[in-house]
């Protein structure tokens, strides 16, 4: 420990005092050269002094002098070390992150790999290790258990979530508060975390994250080891509206793409640091469940009609119990009547020793149920026992609630209860919400291996990076199509006139009213430039509309390169939807899909999905948008063609997944969804390059 000192007042001091105490059995070497000892430990002037090549330094020295004690570690065949000391990237100004950044870089090359800086360190229960100043590890250690949290705050994570898990009952493996992560991250830990043998569920404090990738390849491994990662995530607020060319560009918000995507990947988000640890407590117990159907006893409706408005608000399911199950409680109950589900067992089952768990136990049986929420208040120990048994035993998930307290045995508690690994709540919500976690995880991972992404048929890669020249810029609504149609995403009949003879030619070949578009990368809108006209019919009408295009297009933009006009079929009785592609800073290419139109910017219907997307992905996020019924048969209005759609977006999503490096904004707006079996087509197109990377 570089800075180690008796000063308590001191961080070094305080370091290793928490070491020493937390009862690390491991050789401890202080190195201070003002210092022979330290709390009792020998120690040393330099690092170059240690006996031993440590495993982990510990570095608390002020930030001018952390350079020095980097190459010390490098010097010294480090592996590890964590930077305390702050005055790095966390000031905000460019010399403190290139301060930050040349740490990083003479570490690597050095082959040493960097928790910090400005962090508070790691707590591990497992090995019994512990560098960090945190007073909420004071007093006897606690025995490790099945949870694990990592967050870039030392606060945050040590005391509002650690701490406040352990105070409930709950045992913790390991804890890391990384800092400024300017190496190693929190996505890094947490891989750790998941491979344990010792940890079952992963809880995440995220202030930023920078590599979308590397997280998917995490949720991903999740699932396999059937594991949940959830998350807290700090801010929900939109960035400021940015400057785009498309639409996507001005309806897409950072955090409602991080929620989609989070729910893509299986990754539980939730709001405030409490229900990290109260949804931990059930998924820990991995009861993994086949649906969102529960049940729930009590002998007190009151709780049971809030319970069922929650449950149903979360998304749980209410079934009906079976004739048999029925029979069965009346047999149990003599009077008791027709059970509902949640079950009011009412005064039958008062005064009847074991009734409560034993009916409770009959409903769970159930086959339609799998998860059960017995309710209890004031009850003896004996129910409360008998309830604590009916979930240790039972293969399906048991959430309990108990509000009230164990009238004959004060020493029964539900903290005695969850440190028995039972899920134990004292009010509703938070037990609402933890199954509801447990229901979605469990969706997640029994589709996960059905849900990953094939590329379809009949795509051409080559010949769609061939059409993308080498500069920055739009193209014309022509050129992208043309880029678009090599994924199979067709367009309207439509063909580029040059002249008007030309458009006159094209329109009978058309045939029927078309509509005529100014085609410029310099005009991306066509309305604002008034250069487009529609239903247009006849030679003469077809003259003036060519004429009044090209007019209105250079008055609206003298310097534009018009390449000419489009003449294109018009289609009506149509679903018109946006799909667009934009660059996430997290994640990459992020598909967003909504209702179309000019109203698009306005309603903000829209959802978002990664690429690229399983058709499974895509039909969920079609069906959670606002405006999902306009593709639906209703009042006498023809189903629109769903199918067709998820092709087109699955399409997209692999163009956007291939595209990516050059592609930085697309709009297909509107693309027209035709009725069930007629297909889609993209009536408009935008498409913004950036520069050619070598």
């Amino acid at each position: 420990m570089l800075g180690a000192t008796d000063d308590l007042s001191k961080f070094g001091g305080r370091c290793m005092r928490q070491l020493i105490d937390f009862g690390y059995e491991g050789a401890i070497y202080p190195v201070n050269p003002k210092r022979d000892r330290v709390m009792g430990v020998a120690c040393y002037a330099s690092l170059q002094d240690t006996p031993d090549v440590p495993d982990h330094v510990g570095i608390m020295l002020p930030a001018h002098a952390v350079p020095a004690a980097v190459d010390d570690c490098i010097a010294r065949g480090v592996a590890f070390a964590t930077v305390f000391s702050a005055g790095f990237g966390e000031q905000g100004t460019h010399e403190a992150a290139l301060a930050q950044q040349g740490l990083v870089d003479k570490a690597r090359a050095g082959g040493l790999r960097l928790m910090g800086p400005n962090c508070n360190g790691l707590i591990n229960y497992v090995d019994r290790f512990a560098l960090t100043s945190t007073a909420s590890i004071n007093g006897p250690r606690a025995a490790p258990g099945d949870i694990a949290i990592v967050g870039q705050s030392g606060g945050a994570g040590q005391v509002n979530v650690m701490w406040r898990a352990m105070e409930l009952g709950l045992g913790i493996s390991y804890q890391v508060s990384c800092g400024n992560a300017a190496d190693l991250d929190l996505l890094d830990y947490a891989a750790f975390m998941l491979e344990s043998e010792s940890t079952r569920v992963v809880l995440m404090l995220a202030e930023r994250l920078a590599d979308g990738g590397k997280l998917r390849a995490l949720s991903q491994r999740a699932a396999e080891l059937r594991k949940p990662l959830l998350m807290v995530k700090a801010g929900r607020t939109e960035m400021g509206a940015k400057v785009a060319a498309s639409h996507t560009g001005a309806v897409t918000g950072s955090d409602a793409v991080f929620e989609r995507v989070l729910d893509q990947l299986g990754i539980i988000r939730v709001d405030d640091y409490p229900d990290l640890y109260q949804c931990a407590m059930l998924l820990r117990r991995q009861r993994w469940t086949r649906s969102a159907q529960v049940a729930a006893t009590s002998i007190s409706g009151g709780n049971l009609v809030l319970l069922a408005d929650m449950g149903a608000a979360q998304g749980l399911q209410w079934p009906e119990l079976s004739a048999a199950t029925q029979t069965e409680l009346q047999t149990q109950l003599p009077g008791f009547g027709v059970a509902a589900n949640p079950a009011d067992l009412t005064a039958a089952a008062i005064g009847q020793k074991g009734a409560f768990a034993l009916a409770a136990q009959t409903i769970l049986g159930d086959p339609a149920i799998e998860v059960m929420m017995p309710v209890l208040t004031i009850a003896s120990a004996d129910e409360v026992r008998s309830i604590a048994e009916l979930s240790a035993h039972s293969d399906k998930a048991v959430a309990i609630i108990w509000s009230g307290c164990a009238i004959d045995d004060p020493t029964l508690t539900p903290k005695s209860l969850v440190q028995q690994g039972h899920a134990v709540y004292r009010d509703a919500g938070p037990c609402v919400q933890a199954v509801s976690a447990l229901t979605r995880f469990s969706a997640f991972v029994n589709q996960n291996p059905e849900r990953q992404p094939q590329r379809p048929a009949n795509m051409d890669v080559q010949r769609a990076r061939s059409l993308l020249p080498s500069g920055a810029g739009l193209l014309s609504e022509w050129q992208a199509k043309e880029v678009l149609d090599c994924y199979g995403l067709r367009a309207t009949r439509e063909y580029l006139a040059t002249d008007v003879g030309q458009a006159l030619s094209l329109a009978q070949k058309i045939g029927g009213p078309v509509a005529m578009k100014v085609q410029s990368p310099d005009i991306p809108h066509k309305t604002e430039a008034d250069a487009l006209r529609l239903r247009v019919q006849g030679d003469a009408s077809v003259r003036q509309a060519y004429a009044e295009v090209v007019a209105n297009a250079r008055a609206y933009n003298p310097q534009a390169r018009i390449e000419g006009v489009l003449i294109q079929e018009m289609v009506e009785d149509v679903q018109e939807m946006l799909i667009g592609l934009s660059l996430d800073p997290t994640w990459g290419p992020i598909i967003t899909v909504g209702l179309g139109g000019v109203w698009v910017e306005v309603l903000k219907d829209v959802t978002f999905l990664l690429a690229p997307s399983h058709p499974a992905h895509i039909r969920e996020a079609l069906a959670g948008l606002r405006g999902f019924g306009m593709l639906q048969a209703v009042r006498g209005r023809p189903a629109r063609d769903l199918d067709a759609l998820v092709d087109f977006i699955e399409r997209f999503s692999w163009m956007a997944a291939d595209l990516s490096d050059r592609i930085v904004e697309l709009d297909v707006n509107p693309l027209a969804v035709r009725v069930q079996g007629q297909g889609v087509v993209m009536v408009d197109a935008l498409m913004l390059l950036g520069e050619l990377k070598s």
